[in-house]
């Protein structure tokens, strides 16, 4: 019998993190059939389960538990530049809002910043430096260019992902494909903040995904990233909208407007970010590329934010 690490996140009507639930708490099906969810671990700001430290991406595996060093938080920023008037706005708003989330880390938390204009831009690595951070959030990322940026000590995600690939990545697609790569051999679950205006082309039959987005999306899930998309765009409807929610819907991350209730998008946020469960679910064997997932509670109420399929891997 084949395993599979799930992480979710369940969250209150109000955003808050709703900690205390077992095993018996989660439902799981995998394409339309029953798993039967053997652990259910907490794993919030600051605590480390030595069994989940090390890298287990959501598909079929034998769990690897080798302990791994004390770690907290990884946090990316990951900011879309527009000087359109109905963008920029928001996006003003939403780094100055971002700045809270500082106050919330713990001294092991790490959070690394990039942006996406014309390519993708590498502000800081993960650091814990809450100055420097706070500085490119008020300041820099807005007005400055981006400094020469080097590793940091462990966790790196620019030991990775090199500067100068990163001005040769045209596409937001693309950004997102190799910051998944980057992530993957990183410990434990990921989380990616993507304050934007979306992505996507409109088209008779609807938004399509392109730029090979499949190939970010898998990325994202085998690093155990969830993207959680913040939209900064002025309007109750656009067409790119619609990137931003399928990203977020398929990694187990969550979108929101900030045009009208940006702290309420905040402090979903917070939650969010606050901490997750690492299910441990039996799976069958069932053929297929691609088994769709749906995660439930059973004796609470709540939002739960999860993988909603998984893709086998192939030698």
């Amino acid at each position: 019998m084949e395993r599979l690490v799930i992480d979710v996140r369940a969250l209150t009507d109000r955003g808050d993190p709703i900690t205390g639930l077992t095993a018996d708490d989660f439902k799981v099906t995998i394409d339309g059939a029953a798993a039967r969810v053997e652990t259910a671990t907490w794993v919030g700001a600051g605590d480390v389960n030595p069994d989940l430290a090390s890298p287990v991406p959501a598909t079929p595996v034998a769990v690897d538990a080798t302990p791994a060093a004390a770690h907290g938080r990884l946090i990316v920023f990951l900011f879309q530049k527009d000087f359109d008037s109905s963008r920029l706005r928001g996006l003003m708003r939403m780094l100055l809002k971002s700045r809270e989330v500082l106050g919330s880390l713990t001294p092991a938390d790490r959070v690394a910043i990039m942006s996406f204009d014309t390519h993708l831009k590498i502000w800081t690595d993960f650091t814990g430096d809450r100055e420097r951070l706070d500085r490119i959030l008020s300041h820099d990322l807005l007005l400055q260019r981006p400094p020469a940026v080097s590793a940091s000590s462990a966790p790196s995600l620019v030991e990775r992902l090199d500067p100068k690939s990163a001005q040769h990545t045209y596409g937001i697609e693309r950004a997102l494909e190799l910051i998944g790569a980057a992530l993957e051999p990183l410990p434990a679950a990921k989380s990616l903040v993507l304050i934007g205006y979306g992505f996507g082309r409109l088209g008779l039959s609807g938004v399509s995904m392109e730029n090979n987005y499949g190939a970010a999306r898998q990325a994202l899930v085998d690093a155990r990233t969830s993207v959680f998309s913040l939209d900064v765009t002025d309007a109750d409807y656009h067409s790119l909208e619609a990137g931003l929610q399928i990203v977020s819907e398929q990694t187990g991350g969550f979108y929101a407007k900030t045009h009208l209730f940006p702290d309420i998008a905040m402090r979903q946020l917070a939650g969010a970010l606050a901490g997750y469960y690492a299910l441990f679910v039996e799976k069958a064997d069932s053929p297929g590329a691609v088994h769709d997932i749906k995660t439930e509670l059973t004796h609470r109420q709540g939002r739960v934010l999860a993988l909603t399929s998984v893709s086998e891997h192939t030698p």
